[in-house]
C-alpha cells in the first residue's frame, strides 16, 4: 500500500470498464486520482466508491475528441492539485464503426485516429509542460491494444491506431526522459468488465480461452496492477516500453490451440 502516496493522477476514461479498474486501484495505493470522462453521473459513482473506501479522488467532464475539454482538464487539474505526477490515457471510442480497408471511409477512419490517436497525443502534449517545470518529472503511461501486434481480419482503423499509440509511447520517451518524464505502453488482450461481460459472445471467450497460456480472461485489475507499478517510483528505470498482458495469448505460435484440441504437441 502507499507506493502511490502524494502523487496526483488523472486517468483518462476511467468512467467504465479497465479506467474504473486502474481508478480504483491508484486510490487505494494513495494517490489523489482524478477520474474523467464524458459521463458525469458514472464519473462521480467512481469517485463516490473510491471515497468510501477512504481513497481521494474528485470528477472532471472531458471529451478525448475535444480538445478544449482537454486543455480545461489539464488545467483544472493543476490549479486545484498543483502538480500532475501521472496521467494514464486510457480514453477511447471502441464503439465507433470499423472494418475492412475496402469497407471502411475516410469519415470512419479519422473518427477512430482522432478517439484513439490523436487524442491521446493531445493529452500528452497539453500535460508535457507542467510535467517539465516540476523537477519530479512523471509518468506517461498509454493504453494501447494487443491489436497492433498484428493483422487482423477487420478492425484495421483501431489497431493501426493503436499501433500509433506505441511508436508515440517511444517517442515521447526518447524526447522527454531528459526531463524526468518517462513513458510507457500498455496493450491489453481480452479484458473482461461489468460493463462489457454481457456483450462479449461466449464463442468468442472460447476462442481466446484456447489460445491464453493461464486458466482465466483478464479483468481490469490486471491491468491497473501494471499501471501501478509504471506510476510508482519502482519504475523510475522503466522508459520507452511496450507491454502487452494478454495471458501470453501472443507469445506462441497462432496454431498453438489448433493442436492442443488434436492432443498433438506438433505436426
Amino acid at each position: 500500500m502507499n507506493r502511490l502516496q502524494g502523487k496526483v493522477a488523472i486517468v483518462t476514461g476511467s468512467t467504465s470498464g479497465i479506467g474504473v479498474g486502474i481508478a480504483k486501484l491508484y486510490a487505494a495505493e494513495g494517490a489523489q486520482v482524478v477520474v474523467c470522462g464524458r459521463r458525469a453521473e458514472k464519473g462521480q459513482a467512481v469517485v463516490d466508491a473510491i471515497t468510501a473506501e477512504g481513497g481521494k479522488a474528485s470528477f472532471h467532464t472531458m471529451d478525448i475528441t475535444d480538445p478544449a475539454s482537454i486543455e480545461a482538464l489539464i488545467a483544472d487539474t493543476v490549479e486545484t492539485y498543483g502538480a500532475i505526477d501521472i496521467l494514464v490515457n486510457n480514453a477511447a471510442n471502441v464503439a465507433l464503426r470499423d472494418g475492412r480497408v475496402d469497407e471502411l471511409t475516410l469519415e470512419m477512419w479519422d473518427a477512430i485516429f482522432q478517439s484513439d490517436l490523436r487524442g491521446t497525443f493531445y493529452v500528452i502534449k497539453c500535460a508535457l509542460p507542467h510535467m517539465r517545470k516540476d523537477k519530479r518529472g512523471g509518468s506517461i503511461i498509454n493504453i494501447g491494444s494487443m491489436a497492433s501486434c498484428g493483422g487482423d481480419l477487420g478492425s484495421t482503423a483501431y489497431a493501426s491506431a493503436k499501433a500509433g499509440v506505441d511508436l508515440l509511447t517511444q517517442s515521447v520517451a526518447l524526447q522527454y526522459g531528459k526531463d524526468n518524464i518517462r513513458c510507457n505502453c500498455i496493450r491489453p488482450g481480452l479484458i473482461v468488465t461489468p460493463d462489457n461481460e454481457a456483450r462479449v459472445p461466449q464463442a468468442l471467450k472460447d476462442i481466446f480461452l484456447s489460445n491464453i497460456e493461464v486458466n482465466r480472461y483478464g479483468c481490469p485489475e490486471d491491468i491497473g496492477h501494471a499501471c501501478v507499478f509504471f506510476g510508482s517510483d519502482e519504475s523510475t528505470y522503466v522508459s520507452g516500453q511496450i507491454i502487452t498482458i494478454d495471458g501470453g495469448m501472443n507469445s506462441h505460435a497462432p496454431t498453438v490451440a489448433q493442436f492442443r484440441a488434436m492432443g498433438s504437441r506438433t505436426w
